[in-house]
């Protein structure tokens, strides 16, 4: 049979397993952090619930759950932000892997992947959101340059009271690295009003509607990334 994958086809507890497993393959010591991390805090919540009013068998049955319950929390922090830097290492300088992280943004914010492109397999992301239009390339930096000029000028004609940035994803000067490209989006100056995003959305359909269709390149980024994306967003 078949070694399930797909995370939409798996329980809470297959999800988990599955990120751990996808985890440890950078992170091999996971476990031991884990346990680690759940024992100091633990033993850290334990004292802090004996330290509440109470008295005989209650005060340590309280104490012990109150110790559980705070190990637990602390290991489920730890996993979180082991399991999405693992994640971003396995990504880094994959085809795609830009794609799949800006697919992470939540509500407010609107992603259409490879909106441009050349034959050497360097894109263009477009991120509609806060901050205006965001394109995101990926692929070589000196290629990305005048495919990303071309795509500023169109998007500029076509939504010109509207910012433009551009980012390009990797670790040359003046590039963001995967790992830290959602808190460059986050921190980007709130430029245009929610209200604005659609009647931007509904100008740049125009734009899409004469590009050809273009399938994101598949590379070896984790096929697990849905569930793990769950995981991390505590779903």
């Amino acid at each position: 049979m078949a070694k399930q994958t797909d995370a939409s086809s798996m329980n809470r507890r297959q999800q988990f397993a599955e990120t751990y497993r996808i985890t440890k393959r950078t992170d091999p010591r996971i476990g031991l952090w884990l346990l680690l991390t759940f024992l100091v805090t633990g033993v850290l919540g334990f004292f802090i619930f004996k330290i509440l009013p109470g008295s005989g068998a209650i005060e340590w049955v309280l104490s012990v759950i109150g110790g559980i319950m705070t190990g637990t929390l602390g290991a489920l922090i730890l996993f979180s932000r082991r399991a999405q830097a693992s994640a971003y290492s396995q990504m880094e300088g994959q085809p795609g892997a830009a794609a799949a992280s800006l697919n992470m943004l939540k509500r407010g914010w609107h992603v259409e992947n490879a909106v441009a492109f050349n034959r050497q397999q360097d894109v263009v992301h477009r991120v509609v959101g806060p901050p205006g239009i965001i394109l995101v390339g990926e692929g070589n930096g000196t290629r990305l340059r005048a495919l990303m000029a071309g795509e500023r000028r169109k998007h500029a004609r076509v939504a010109s009271e509207t910012p433009v940035h551009e980012i390009v994803v990797g670790r040359e000067e003046g590039q963001v690295p995967l790992p830290k490209l959602m808190k460059k989006l986050r921190k980007m100056k709130r430029e245009v009003r929610p209200a604005d995003i659609t009647d931007i959305r509904n100008r740049l359909k125009a734009l899409d509607a004469s590009r050809p269709a273009v399938p994101l390149p598949k590379g070896p980024v984790p096929t697990s990334m849905k569930g793990m994306r769950q995981n991390m967003r505590g779903r």
